[in-house]
């Protein structure tokens, strides 16, 4: 089997990771679903707590310690909080962040993060910017880093690795690009999360889709930055909790439905502060006793 590296800086970081993966299956198109959000910006502001609640109606989206995974840093968000400052979060992702499969751009998990971090941080300025666009892979994201740093985000969240899987991609080349980005936006002083495939069965038949998901943590890890663990979190959903997919996943089997979308984003809102509570109580244990 042969492992393809496209970004020569980063080879050699992900030669160890690469060597423990086969990578050579067919070309197989990807389901083009429209998009309901292009490059929406949504400064979030006081929402009704009805309103935050109503699409979980007929469904509960739990959240459990068991989800709370955000294990590196995010230094500039949490100061940024904790002085009170204006926050800029990008979005950066292919469909599953423009928010194909909602019901309007309302129901994207980028516009469900702002209204959920208001109801954890009322008191806080939060712009959510959705720089979400169909059909990309890492490499496309990677091309248009100028404009994704040119709101000065102070967090960069960027889901990646789903459609790379659905085409059957080289697993090692995503992780080269994905060291590069992250290098880049932390150059650029920002803080960065990633954001794993989904849990669905479209996703779910692709041999690759395990390999992806190890090689993202692994990046993960290696570049110390937090992930968001999606697909651990949709598996959880389904196995754990018995929901069957057409309660969080549309028809084409790849992209989620509002209750999806809503849930991730709630969850994704309460590790971010869970997070941002550490960071204050280790800052709290450094500091000088007066």
């Amino acid at each position: 089997m042969l492992c393809r590296n496209s970004h020569p800086k980063a080879s050699s970081n992900v030669a160890a990771f690469c060597a423990a993966v086969a990578v050579c299956v067919p070309f197989v198109p990807l389901l083009s679903t429209p998009s309901v959000a292009q490059q929406v910006s949504a400064t979030i502001a006081a929402v009704p707590a009805v309103d935050l609640e109503a699409v979980f109606a007929g469904q509960a989206c739990k959240v459990t310690k068991s989800l709370a995974q955000l294990e590196a840093p995010m230094g500039r968000l949490s100061k940024r909080i904790e002085s009170h400052l204006p926050v800029t979060i990008v979005a950066l992702g292919s469909s599953s962040t423009a928010g194909s499969g909602a019901s309007s751009p309302d129901f994207s998990y980028p516009s469900r993060l702002s209204r959920e971090l208001h109801h954890r941080f009322p008191n806080e300025s939060f712009n959510v910017i959705n720089l979400g666009r169909n059909g990309e892979e890492a490499a496309d994201m990677m091309a248009r880093m100028d404009d994704v740093l040119a709101s000065k985000p102070d967090l960069v969240l960027w889901q990646v690795g789903t459609n790379a899987v659905l085409r059957d991609k080289s697993v090692p080349d995503v992780g080269n690009s994905l060291e590069a980005g992250i290098e880049r936006i932390k150059d650029g002083g920002s803080d960065v999360l990633l954001i794993d495939p989904q849990f669905a069965p479209g996703v779910n038949v692709k041999p690759e889709l395990s390999n992806m998901v190890g090689l993202i943590g692994w990046v993960a890890k290696r570049s110390n930055v937090p992930l968001f663990r999606r697909y651990v979190a949709m598996r959880h959903w389904h196995e754990d909790q018995a929901l069957a997919f057409e309660q969080f996943i549309k028809p084409d089997g790849i992209h989620m439905n509002d209750w999806g979308y809503s849930c991730f984003a709630r969850l994704l809102a309460d590790n971010i502060a869970t997070a941002v509570a550490r960071s204050r109580a280790v800052a709290e244990v450094k500091s000088p006793i007066q």
